[in-house]
């Protein structure tokens, strides 16, 4: 996965947390919601077609493995699993957990609402909070290279 960089847009966007085997855990920096996004580690990729059968079941492994404990630990009603590109190309999956009532309920979190950027403090208690998770998941795999 040599030649990977972030989109812009997306570095300043968010915070880094960690790096999965194919995917580079971003926190977005709205504290509104718990809200990961994840970015396979491929160059030029857009769309999830694009990536070998492998990396794609790779990418929902570690989606949903994710997401799974950020609902559980995080007492989530709902969790959102999302991959747009809309604005952003470069291919990145939404995970966010939401819960009845919150900011936005039951509107999508995309373009609603104004974000709240977490503050220094809040910023670090999630971050850390996501790697304990990112600790406990078993997302190993053979990866295409």
């Amino acid at each position: 996965m040599n030649d990977f960089t972030l989109d812009e847009r997306l570095a300043s966007d968010t915070f880094p947390v960690a790096d999965l085997p194919l995917c580079r855990v971003l926190l977005m920096n709205d504290a509104r919601y718990p809200w990961v996004i994840l970015v396979p580690r491929h160059p030029a990729i857009s769309e999830i077609l694009e990536l070998p059968a492998a990396d794609q079941q790779q990418l929902w492994r570690e989606a949903t493995q994710l997401g799974e404990a950020m609902k559980v630990a995080l007492g989530g009603d709902k969790l959102n699993i999302a991959s747009l590109g809309n604005v952003v190309s470069q291919l990145h999956v939404h995970v966010v957990i939401r819960q009845h009532g919150d900011a936005t309920w039951p509107a999508p979190v995309w373009g609603n609402g104004t974000p709240e950027p977490y503050d220094l403090a809040g910023q670090a208690h999630m971050r850390d909070q996501l790697l304990a998770h990112i600790q406990t998941l078993d997302v190993s795999s053979a990866l295409t290279r």
